[in-house]
């Protein structure tokens, strides 16, 4: 008898292992039916990219020179100021960083 109880255990997991499989191919099947009937409107996320100017066949590039600067606007400013710019009334572009924080030292085993 153990091996009839066995034999439908079997068939019993089997047949509900089946049905469960059967339900999501259905499942999948009804939510592919419904994305296929609606037309969703999509959102452009960024605006279409811009077309370049035509370019002019014989204008060259400039020529680059060693060890030369770049303009930037507005001048970069450091993130701490200098003590005399401090006493002015300065204030940093950054809050203090905080104190390191350290672990007791891992010992050997």
């Amino acid at each position: 008898m153990a091996l009839d109880e066995k034999k439908r255990a079997y068939g019993n997991d089997l047949l509900l292992a089946s049905a469960m499989v059967a339900a999501g191919i259905v499942m999948s099947g009804v939510a592919l039916m419904q994305l296929s009937t609606h037309s969703p409107q999509v959102a452009q996320a960024t605006p279409p990219l811009q077309s370049s100017p035509p370019s002019q066949d014989n204008k060259v590039p400039a020529e680059s020179k060693p060890g030369g600067e770049r303009p930037t606007t507005p001048a970069p400013e450091p993130a701490r100021p200098d003590p005399q710019a401090q006493k002015e009334g300065a204030k940093a572009a950054l809050p203090p960083a905080p104190a390191e924080k350290m672990a007791p030292p891992i010992t050997q085993k």
